[in-house]
């Protein structure tokens, strides 16, 4: 799922936070299930980030330009 940002497709964007969201919830119960606390905490600060732009509480950041591109993550 990629998410859209672009278009004005407000709804979709906000479809793709809550999919990414959920996602990082199942990911950290997996983190925490192998001990891995560093891990857990990272994705927790995503979590509750998804859960900021949910709430309109932060601005996606996309929206600022394209920024610095993660230099390990897969295009």
């Amino acid at each position: 799922m990629v998410v859209k940002t672009m278009g004005g497709n407000e709804s979709r964007t906000r479809e793709n936070i809550a999919f990414i969201r959920q996602m990082l919830g199942e990911l950290r119960a997996v983190a925490e299930s192998e001990g891995a606390e560093m891990l857990c905490y990272l994705i927790e600060m995503a979590y509750v980030e998804a859960g900021d732009l949910q709430m309109g509480r932060r601005a996606l950041s996309i929206h600022h330009g394209n920024g610095d591109k993660p230099s390990r993550m897969p295009q």
